[in-house]
């Protein structure tokens, strides 16, 4: 895409000489537009501001009081849907992190009409110098902890240099979060919608091991895992409420109506196998039950695609193969190791198993049961 199609749109809040060097950079390198957004900052930096207005080709949106990176971020996708008809934005932090040249590469790949969501990736490995040990870390850690959830490796989740056509920014104001979280809600929103990121490296750049960043280390890194673990903590709560669903439907069905039921004219009763029947029955039953609300709950609650045609099949499948799996991977490792069928150890390897097949039923339930397919 041409530069001067391209708006780069930089969220500020209290900057400093850094943003006014890489605006009047980026002015000079024929950027159809720089957006600066103030995101409240106090009186004494709105000179920084009122010089930046003052140049052609550079507009400051101002924000009476602080409302969040992502607050920030949603203001300049607005405006340029209204007020422009550029095709493509480039976000940019005002920090001194991002160069012109790693701009206008991203700038270069952008293509229109295309749902693609473009990554500056910085180099966290060991062999970079410049990145301080705690920022290598946490972004290692996140970047794993996505991958797990879910199932894309993305080796800087925390980039603020990132590439979106005109034909995306109206998915962008739809996606939840104000502040340093919205930009993994981006990531998780094309995680969940099967929709492409791609990895654009860039130059690594810390000064003074990042001190002069916003982001609060606590607070920001818990609203971002708590994003990211969101969807598996609503799938363990809705698996909880199930299994408390199925054992007292359980012990109801076991007390009453079941027993009354199965009388005395019964061939279980004749047979002398009524506590069979009682126990077999309440537990088909409740088991069919509770899987129905597990089921429902997965749909609407935990991945929120209650128009998903075929889930319901899907669902039914998986849960009997996973049922399969764990008793023949329980039976099948016990006569491995030689165990008795009184053997303790049998139950730990139950735990270790159905633990294992938890966590991959839930990739197997997000990434096939409930995959918005159509999104693609």
């Amino acid at each position: 895409m041409d530069k001067q199609a391209c708006c780069v749109l930089i969220p500020s809040l209290e900057p400093d000489e850094k943003l006014t060097v890489y605006v009047k950079k980026l002015h000079e390198a024929g950027f159809g537009l720089i957006l600066v957004v103030d995101d409240g900052s106090s009186e004494k930096y709105q000179g920084i501001f009122d010089e930046i207005s003052s140049w052609e080709g550079c507009h400051v949106l101002h924000h009476e009081v602080n409302r969040g990176k992502g607050a920030a971020l949603k203001t300049g996708f607005r405006y340029v849907l209204e007020h422009t008809d550029l095709q493509g934005v480039i976000t940019a932090d005002s920090d001194g992190q991002h160069t012109v040249p790693d701009t206008l590469r991203l700038a270069e790949l952008l293509k229109a009409d295309e749902k693609n969501l473009l990554l500056g990736s910085r180099d966290f490995s060991r062999k970079s110098k410049q990145v301080p040990p705690k920022s290598r870390f946490g972004n290692r850690t996140t970047s794993g902890v996505f991958a797990l959830f879910y199932g894309r490796w993305l080796p800087d989740t925390q980039t603020g240099l990132r590439g979106l056509s005109r034909a995306f920014l109206e998915d962008q104001l739809t996606i939840s979060g104000d502040r340093f979280e919205y930009e993994m809600n981006q990531l998780i929103y094309c995680a969940i919608h099967k929709l492409p990121m791609t990895i654009v490296p860039i130059e690594t750049i810390y000064e003074n091991e990042n001190q002069g960043t916003h982001f609060h280390p606590i607070r920001d890194s818990w609203r971002i895992y708590k994003l990211i673990l969101g969807n598996f903590f609503r799938f363990m709560g809705a698996s909880l409420l199930c299994t408390v669903v199925d054992l007292l439907l359980f012990t109801l069905l076991r007390h009453w109506p079941l027993p009354q039921l199965i009388g005395e004219n019964t061939v279980w009763y004749v047979f002398g196998m009524k506590l069979m029947a009682v126990t077999i029955v309440a537990t088909w039953v409740a088991r069919v039950f509770s899987a129905s609300l597990n089921y429902f709950l997965n749909r609407s609650l935990v991945f929120q695609m209650k128009d998903c045609k075929g889930s319901g099949l899907r669902y039914l499948l998986v849960a009997i193969l996973i049922m399969l799996a764990s008793s023949g991977l329980v039976s099948g490792l016990a006569a491995l190791f030689h165990l008795s069928s009184k053997s303790f150890a049998i139950t730990l390897i139950k735990i270790v198993v159905d633990t294992v097949l938890y966590f991959i039923n839930y990739q197997i339930q997000k990434n096939w049961v409930f995959s918005n397919r159509s999104a693609k």
